[in-house]
């Protein structure tokens, strides 16, 4: 079985992270702007400029933190569980639900953050971002592909991942056992996917 290991921060990551944390509070109210970046970065202790030092391509650089932010939580909860005994199915619903209850205190924020991404000239660094979280719970998983099953698979799963996220957020119900039945259902639906499309390759 191959598990990660928890994952690292570098100083420029930490730095992110304490602007990122400063800020998540107030996204929920003023969205997610450079000013509000700044302000952060000068309550965290900084000069403001800060923040144009660890996010250097500006505004997508910050909205794109919170994805790496919530990726590194995950793993560093999930990497504690031994996920010897489960089924790849049962983990990958682990890793799935376990990225939404971290992001559960930051629902406003990670709402504006999917309408930020929903403006079609951001869809490729849109997609890139929710690749990999795919990425890292299949490696976590104990995935070890490196034929087309390798992209196949994140490609599923970046699918469920961002399916599953939309109806966690439309859903005001606080019911997470409806999020999960969801999850169920796409986990069900892509594993048959993805046998079928495995059959295919091999018979063509």
């Amino acid at each position: 079985m191959n598990r990660s290991s928890a994952m690292k921060t570098n100083p420029t990551e930490q730095i992110r992270d304490r602007i990122l944390e400063q800020a998540l509070p107030e996204i929920a109210f003023d969205g997610w702007t450079w000013d509000v970046a700044e302000a952060a970065a000068i309550a965290c202790g900084y000069d403001k400029t800060m923040a144009k030092a660890v996010f250097p391509a500006g505004l997508s650089d910050f909205v794109a933190h919170l994805s790496d932010w919530t990726d590194r939580k995950m793993m560093d909860s999930l990497t504690s569980i031994d996920i010897s005994e489960m089924r790849i199915r049962d983990r990958i619903h682990l890793g799935v639900m376990t990225r939404i209850e971290i992001l559960e205190p930051w629902r406003e924020a990670l709402r504006r953050a999917m309408t930020y991404w929903s403006v079609p000239h951001r869809s490729l660094q849109a997609g890139r971002i929710v690749w990999r979280s795919a990425d890292r719970i299949w490696v976590w998983a104990g995935d070890t592909a490196t034929d087309y099953n390798h992209y196949t698979k994140r490609a599923l799963l970046a699918s469920v991942i961002t399916t599953t996220t939309l109806a966690w957020l439309k859903d005001d119900r606080g019911n997470l056992a409806s999020v999960e039945s969801f999850l169920d259902r796409r986990i069900e639906n892509v594993m048959t996917l993805g046998k079928a499309l495995g059959r295919f390759r091999k018979s063509a």
